[in-house]
């Protein structure tokens, strides 16, 4: 995607991106997929909460 630019640490990896605003306004929703996808990654070996208890730790904090 053009007008993308990642940012690179002194070993060479990517550590951030920087996207164009006139790119995140014509292809938002693709980016915000991108955005879901390596959320999604970075979680995936996080711990299992049920919706149970999920929504107990939600009520306490008075976001349901």
């Amino acid at each position: 995607m053009k007008s993308v630019t990642f940012i690179t640490n002194d070993k060479n990896e990517k550590i951030a991106v920087q996207i164009d605003f006139k790119t995140l306004d014509k292809h938002g929703s693709a980016v915000e997929d991108i955005l879901d996808i390596i959320v999604a990654e970075r979680r995936k070996n996080d711990e299992d909460v049920s919706w149970e208890v999920a929504k107990k730790e939600f009520e306490k904090a008075g976001k349901l």
